[in-house]
């Protein structure tokens, strides 16, 4: 099943149960799928990929953690506390994402497999391993992993 089919599925699951906030959420997201569509359409694909599927839930997920470091130095919790449950909402379409052991271990096989030895090597270790864990791991997170390893070697 697509993702569309399932954000039309969840989009009736949450009308039925008056869930307003899954609602909104779900509708958002089906929305930049829709958005995306259009856009690839010139280009003679009808359909999205799984990849550009998983990029629109990936983006989205980042708007959200974003909205909630703004709004908590804001000292708005009431709005952080919302993108934070419309955050778990996006991340149940995401696949699992890693864990720090996991993600570890894959930073430390990438970083070998490129040569990297010096933080000046970033570039290439995040280029190499983002196309490995999209989706499966926040940026900020792969970034901060990755520059810690590097400054240690």
């Amino acid at each position: 099943m697509s993702l569309k089919d399932r954000l039309t599925e969840n989009i009736k699951t949450a009308m039925k149960a008056k869930d307003k906030l899954r609602l909104e959420t779900v509708r958002s997201l089906k929305k930049a799928v829709l958005e995306k569509e259009v856009s690839v359409r010139p280009s003679g694909q009808e359909t999205l990929t799984e990849e550009q599927e998983l990029d629109i839930l990936a983006q989205q997920a980042k708007q959200r953690r974003d909205s909630i470091a703004q709004y908590r130095s804001a000292g708005r919790d009431d709005l952080a506390d919302k993108e934070a449950q419309e955050l778990s909402i996006i991340e149940e379409y995401l696949p699992q994402q890693l864990s720090e052991e996991e993600l570890s271990q894959i930073l430390d096989e990438t970083i070998a497999k490129v040569g990297a030895t010096s933080p000046k090597d970033m570039g290439k270790v995040m280029g190499a391993v983002m196309k490995q864990l999209k989706g499966k791991a926040d940026g900020k997170q792969v970034q901060a992993m990755v520059k810690a390893k590097l400054a240690k070697g």
